[in-house]
């Protein structure tokens, strides 16, 4: 499968907010907005509890996810996905992607284009890589942790994979105290911020905001790294 079309236009959203509790219902209804941006599968993962809780499956949010699986997880940070193209992989490659690594857990998710993910894949199994799904966005996960032991932080990490990825590509990066929202340095594929109250937003489209009531505050810029870290 061809992981440039697999990822070709996807969907993310993602929210911190130190006061909230419910961050799975509003990546839920923010992923609803987002749901003609893919059908194949889809995907929450959030922070709750000090752990990672994500629930993933083939098909439509509606169909993914009900009350009680949504009420189940809680969370005050998280971030969530629907996914494009997958075939029958859906399930396997639906994001986020969550790993663990040296430095504790994180989550991946990536809407893009990336030209280079064979060649980076090749060069990462060489070196010891297993990969368990066709999504660019694990090779991605994969060379952040590796630079996240060289790098004193993870945005300090993030920047130094960005020059390694070809192609237009929006990221968000889920760790235990952080949401990070990454966009290519040309801005080929779309991100935006936004708030409402004292929680903070990313999205691929606005349409998730208008629906939810958040307040677009800006485009995150090209080749930018924002960060919403718990305190």
């Amino acid at each position: 499968m061809n992981n440039d079309k697999v990822l070709d236009r996807c969907g993310l959203f993602g929210l911190y907010g130190s006061n909230v509790s419910e961050a799975a219902k509003i990546i839920y209804y923010g992923l609803f907005s987002l749901q003609h941006r893919g059908t194949d599968a889809s995907c929450i993962c959030v922070h709750d509890d000090g752990q990672f809780n994500y629930n993933k499956y083939k098909g439509l949010v509606t169909e993914v996810f009900d009350k009680e699986s949504i009420d189940r997880m809680g969370g005050h940070m998280g971030i969530g996905h629907v996914l494009r193209y997958a075939g029958q992989d859906a399930v396997e490659n639906a994001q986020p992607i969550v790993i663990r690594y040296t430095k504790g857990h994180m989550a991946v998710a990536l809407n893009g284009g990336l030209t280079n993910t064979e060649e980076l894949r090749r060069d990462l199994e060489l070196k010891g890589a297993v990969f368990q799904t066709l999504e660019a966005a694990e090779v991605v996960s994969v060379l952040i942790s590796r630079a996240r032991n060289q790098c004193s932080t993870i945005e300090e990490a993030i920047a130094k994979v960005m020059p390694e990825l070809k192609g237009g590509y929006a990221l968000l990066v889920m760790t235990p105290r952080k949401v990070i929202g990454v966009r290519d340095p040309k801005g080929i594929r779309p991100l935006v911020f936004g708030k409402k109250g004292d929680t903070y937003y990313f999205s691929s489209e606005t349409c998730a905001f208008n629906e939810l009531g958040i307040e677009f505050e800006r485009e995150v810029a090209p080749g930018e790294i924002l960060s919403l870290i718990h305190i």
